[in-house]
């Protein structure tokens, strides 16, 4: 369904598929600029700020079914692109994924994640949650002219960077392996970490999981630097098995820290990495420099939040 523009014509068609066919058949037949809408919060400031100039057309994804919910699909759990970040909040299953579900929490405010949703958290390019999929190794499916196509974040991220990006592909659906859900929570959880002692699982990992934000303020504000941290440890021999390190925040492209990984595992996984984690990471992390802080703040605030995670998992 089309709602045609009014007035002078200088207003949008607002377009209102229910199904992803009719989405693709949309697509095939409009001319012109398109924007494709989820919860819009974003968009409306860019267009209110002027930042962001209005399509002469609107596409709605509200009222498509397939593209909304979180599920478990054989080894993966599946996101809906148009699952409302309330939701992500408040599911059982994703709350098993630790720092995807903390991110989620530290994004605006509860009356805008009423509205705003996963997939336009991070079609933006600069979404909070981006650090986390990252290190969770996520992947995206879209919707393209050639059907149905999957990118890792990484991936795209990259591509965005380098301008590569279709604007007219639609995210559908975000996939996360469930492998990486939280088995403990962490060293910094020591009822757990007793509960795991008590068991005598040898054969499973200790796991480190934390996400952090800085911004403007204390609540309710734009990101100046988001990290996200993910490891485990064997406990057999107390060495890292596994290391994903994200750093992104503001306008900036998120990124993964892969030396900084690297650095981690040469060595033993205990407190004592905690201050040379913080300088290989102000080394790795490239950020910029904007009105309201420079890239060395943005570089260095990274590496402490990391160091500052690693230390408090090994002393809660």
């Amino acid at each position: 369904m089309v709602l045609p523009g009014y007035g002078s014509g200088a207003q949008p068609s607002v377009w209102q598929p229910d199904t992803l066919q009719e989405l693709q058949n949309i697509r095939e037949q409009i001319e012109g600029t398109r924007c494709y809408v989820a919860g819009g919060t974003l968009l409306r400031t860019q267009w209110e700020a002027s930042s962001k100039v209005l399509p002469e057309h609107l596409v709605s994804l509200a009222c498509i079914p397939e593209i909304s919910g979180i599920s478990m699909q054989g080894d993966e759990i599946v996101i809906g692109a148009m699952t409302r970040l309330r939701e992500c909040a408040t599911d059982p299953l994703l709350s098993r994924f630790s720092i995807l579900h903390q991110a989620i929490l530290a994004i605006a405010a509860p009356s805008v994640r009423n509205l705003a949703t996963i997939g336009g958290n991070i079609a933006s390019g600069i979404g909070d949650s981006l650090p986390a999929l990252l290190v969770y190794d996520a992947e995206l499916h879209f919707l393209t002219c050639r059907g149905m196509e999957t990118q890792r974040v990484a991936l795209w991220l990259e591509n965005g960077r380098d301008n590569k990006l279709n604007a007219d592909d639609v995210l559908i659906s975000i996939h996360i392996p469930f492998r990486n859900a939280t088995v403990n929570l962490s060293f910094s959880d020591p009822e757990q970490y007793v509960y795991e002692t008590e068991q005598a699982i040898p054969e499973r990992n200790h796991q480190i999981s934390f996400y952090r934000k800085l911004g403007r303020r204390e609540a309710f504000t734009a990101s100046l630097v988001t990290v996200a941290f993910h490891g485990e440890v064997s406990p057999e021999d107390g060495r890292w098995t596994q290391v994903a390190i994200a750093a992104g925040g503001g306008s900036g492209i998120a990124v993964r820290l892969t030396e900084t990984e690297h650095w981690l595992r040469s060595g033993k996984a205990d407190a004592s990495q905690a201050a040379g984690l913080a300088t290989q990471a102000v080394a790795e992390f490239v950020s910029y420099t904007d009105a309201f802080a420079t890239e060395i703040y943005r570089r260095q605030s990274a590496g402490n939040m990391l160091g500052a995670g690693l230390w408090q998992a090994f002393h809660p």
